[in-house]
């Protein structure tokens, strides 16, 4: 993915912001399975991962990739990472679970992304990269913190959570009822909440199939372009003509 590779190179931030947990969480050796050679960690109670090339590009740029759940990333990724790390950029997630974008998830992916900053001397501007539900993950974390976003890609994302996995079944994560959750979810959609990212002019490219029963195009990466648009942002989709929700090689080998 050339867009990746660009952004994260360029987009550099030259003054990590101060580490500013009081009680710095844990961080010790984890067992998680990674598709390339790696650092393996737990970060308190998280699993989490590190992925880096053997010579860092300068101002060590990075792509954030979510969901990192049991599993992810997998083998289908290969193909970008390796690419990713020959030009110095490393790779970097953490498992916050089946958080939907909630709260909760949030603050443990600030937490994850100060450590790297400070203590591992990553740029404090990554590029995310969102696979299906990391969509929900990685947009609700960004438009919180849009001067920390150099880009974002997205292969199938999810950008509405009453398209995926609807409100009924986020709102346990949430810690509220559905009717709650319902009732405020413009606080917590990511097509609803787009207009930091649109406004600080963060470039954002998904790729989605027009055939995606799962993560409908229409509902998700469509209708987050439209109020990104509106806001002022760029947006691109690669639309794939009769494209799923599935393994296809072409969903991680884009040369886009």
């Amino acid at each position: 993915m050339k867009c990746l590779t660009a952004v994260a190179l360029l987009s550099l931030s030259a003054t990590p912001p101060a580490w500013s947990k009081d009680e710095p969480v844990s961080v010790t050796k984890g067992e998680k399975r990674l598709p390339l050679p790696g650092e393996a960690l737990r970060f308190g109670d998280r699993d989490a991962f590190v992925i880096a090339p053997d010579t860092p590009a300068e101002g060590k740029p990075w792509v954030w990739y979510a969901p990192t759940l049991r599993g992810l990333p997998g083998k289908h990724e290969i193909w970008y990472f390796e690419r990713l790390l020959k030009e110095g950029i490393a790779i970097a997630g953490i498992d916050v679970g089946e958080s939907y974008g909630s709260p909760n998830g949030r603050k443990a992916f600030e937490d994850y992304r100060l450590y790297l900053v400070k203590e591992r001397g990553f740029s404090a501007k990554p590029c995310l990269l969102a696979r299906s539900r990391g969509g929900l993950m990685l947009y609700n974390w960004a438009v919180e913190h849009p001067q920390n976003v150099s880009a974002v890609a997205g292969v199938y994302p999810v950008c509405n959570i009453s398209s995926y996995p609807g409100v009924a079944k986020a709102a346990g994560a949430y810690e509220m009822s559905a009717e709650a959750l319902e009732k405020a979810l413009e606080t917590h959609n990511p097509v609803d909440r787009v207009e930091p990212l649109a406004k600080a002019k963060v470039p954002v490219r998904h790729i989605h199939g027009d055939s995606d029963r799962v993560v409908p195009l229409e509902l998700n990466s469509a209708a987050l372009a439209k109020n990104y648009r509106k806001w002022g942002g760029e947006m691109e989709i690669e639309v794939i003509e009769k494209g799923g929700h599935d393994l296809w090689a072409g969903w991680f080998e884009s040369e886009a």
